[in-house]
């Protein structure tokens, strides 16, 4: 329950800042803790984000890989 209350207040705080009619004319930042984040911190948390998807698309890649071969390898045994 605490989990889906930090995720509803994140959800609010993200509508509120995208809302154009909000007060604020920039966007921001906020980390796990609430607190807003500098400009290097955002920074080094896309860097570390982009690794992570990069880190998971190769994992998906190589998994689609073993499987065609996989399935390749089936085929070819049962032709004969």
């Amino acid at each position: 329950m605490a989990m889906r209350s930090t995720m509803t207040s994140r959800a609010s705080l993200l509508l509120r800042a995208m809302d154009s009619s909000s007060s604020r004319s920039s966007y921001r930042f906020f980390s796990d803790q609430g607190r807003v984040l500098s400009e290097e911190e955002r920074a080094a948390e896309n860097v570390y984000i982009k690794k992570m998807e990069k880190e998971r698309l190769e994992k998906q890649k190589l998994k689609a890989e073993k499987e065609k071969a996989k399935a390749e390898k089936e085929n070819a045994e049962k032709k004969p």
